[in-house]
């Protein structure tokens, strides 16, 4: 969650793909994907759809600051087959990021065990004794003045996994009001971004590649 007053934007949803059971949508940075708690944080992602598609269902979220690929089902069936491939690993994501300052290597592995930090929710922590493991791969894109764009292919789906896993590396993703608030005088958002998802249809079973246009 934002440490910020919630204001999302108010531009309609960006619809990548609708079908008769699934829908995909490019979720704008500042939107919740799910009601959060209190009557000021019920406008959010899946709400606004269920104008148009009144049987949407939630199979994953992303982040209120993240921006880019989301997918909802629109069938209880639909629902389990898509909330099973996340489960068990067999969609791809790719994320976009911009983070301070250049890593050393050109790509590598965050494998670091992540869990909640209670006095400071919702932050998340870096922890070996309590903390569920968590991968992240990382590729640098290229340098863009003093920081660097890299993409960023999270194995595991851990709660802020990216945030934390770039922070640890010393790399923290501009823009972030946890993990880099020192940062968001310059950057007025998250630079963080879900460009590209892929998983197999619950019904064809044919492979189906989503993406999104990075916005920065």
């Amino acid at each position: 969650m934002s440490a910020f007053t919630y204001a999302p934007p108010q531009d309609p949803p960006v619809i990548l793909h609708a079908d008769d059971h699934l829908i995909a949508v490019d979720k704008p940075s500042g939107l919740l994907s799910v009601p959060g708690r209190g009557p000021e944080r019920a406008d959010c992602l899946i709400n606004r759809l269920r104008a148009e598609f009144p049987t949407v269902l939630l199979v994953h979220r992303l982040d209120l600051d993240t921006s880019g690929v989301i997918v909802f089902a629109l069938t209880p069936q639909a629902q389990a087959h898509l909330g099973r491939q996340f489960e068990e690993r067999r969609t791809r994501k790719s994320y976009v990021a911009l983070v301070a300052g250049q890593p050393d290597e050109r790509r590598g592995r965050v494998d670091l065990p992540l869990t909640v930090d209670w006095p400071n929710r919702p932050r998340q922590m870096v922890c070996h004794e309590t903390g569920r493991p968590a991968q992240t791969d990382w590729r640098l894109m290229r340098r863009e003045g003093v920081n660097a764009r890299l993409r960023l292919a999270p194995i595991t789906g851990r709660s802020h996994q990216l945030r934390v896993h770039m922070l640890a590396l010393g790399h923290p993703i501009l823009g972030d009001p946890l993990y880099a608030p020192q940062t968001t005088a310059d950057w007025p958002r998250l630079m963080l971004h879900a460009e590209k998802l892929s998983l197999t249809h619950p019904d064809s079973g044919a492979r189906l590649e989503l993406e999104a246009k990075v916005p920065f």
